[in-house]
């Protein structure tokens, strides 16, 4: 398990990371999201042992994370731009992890490179920004890591191996009780595989919580009036309009979903609808909800 405790991060006089407490359950997978500068590569990086806190602890497996040889050797961290030296191919890459990570497994290495055929001896400079990811893939599964940590990785992959990818996540995570956190402003591409999410702004947690219950926490409705109420219709309820023409409304509630909805059937509507809310919808609100973009 991850906890951080009072995490506080700084460069020179911003504060990247602010007072953050947060638990991170094994065996899970965790979308960080958030504003633009939120804190979420910050995050990473002083997860992973790259930053070391100017505040506060980040505890893993009950051991101080930072500067421990022990923790680190099951943490990968893959950045959003990963670094590799000028000759660097994938045979040689996977000669140095050989040696750095007792837990280095060879099999799947090669299992690997048959999913990901990008080439052992190629230079990795020159290849395409996606396949530098396929490469840090297969590097940081190889090392069979506990902890992964993933910055904005599918920017730059193709469907096919981004689906390829989320099997691989959630074969991990349910085989060996892997525990990954993956940084990103695609929603809908961790919509789909993440248990739990974290909203960053400004270097605060926003919300946390497990997908379901966060996307639960809002409802998008839809409603039409043959004849229109009196009054406004939506006094009392904490609502967000998306669209209004006419007699017709699309909007965003937040609430008990049986308390929004005994009001609004109340008002006798033509129509009524409930959706499910994405986790982009739930984004916008709750940035929108704190002032953000205003």
């Amino acid at each position: 398990m991850i906890e951080i405790k009072k995490l506080t991060k700084k460069f020179d006089e911003t504060i990247a990371l602010n007072d953050m407490n947060c638990k991170i359950y094994d065996g899970s997978i965790t979308g960080l999201t958030g504003s633009n500068g939120s804190g979420k590569s910050t995050l990473l990086r002083t997860l992973s042992g790259v930053y070391a806190p100017d505040g506060g602890e980040i505890i893993i497996d009950d051991e101080l994370a930072f500067d421990n040889p022990s923790i680190k050797e099951q943490c990968f961290f893959i950045s959003d731009f990963p670094y590799f030296y000028n000759d660097s191919t994938l045979r040689k890459m996977a000669d140095l992890y050989r040696g750095l990570y007792s837990t280095w497994d060879e099999e799947y290495f090669q299992k690997l490179c048959s999913l990901f055929p990008i080439g052992n001896d190629k230079k990795i400079i020159n290849m395409s920004k996606g396949m530098q990811r396929q490469a840090s893939l297969i590097l940081a599964f190889s090392t069979r890591p506990k902890y992964l940590f993933l910055d904005e990785i599918f920017d730059g992959l193709d469907p096919v191996i981004r689906k390829t990818l989320k099997s691989l996540l959630i074969q991990e995570v349910t085989d060996n009780n892997m525990t990954c956190i993956i940084a990103s402003h695609n929603l809908r591409e961790i919509d789909d595989i993440c248990d739990n999410i974290i909203l960053l702004h400004a270097g605060n947690v926003i919300a946390k919580d497990d997908t379901d219950t966060i996307k639960n926490r809002i409802h998008k409705i839809q409603l039409a009036f043959t004849t229109m109420p009196e009054g406004d219709i939506f006094d009392g309820l904490d609502v967000r309009i998306l669209n209004h023409l006419g007699n017709y409304y699309s909007v965003m509630i937040k609430g008990n979903e049986k308390e929004i909805m005994d009001k609004l059937n109340a008002l006798n509507p033509a129509f009524i609808e409930l959706l499910p809310a994405t986790l982009e919808e739930v984004f916008i609100n709750e940035m929108e909800g704190i002032g953000y973009g205003k």
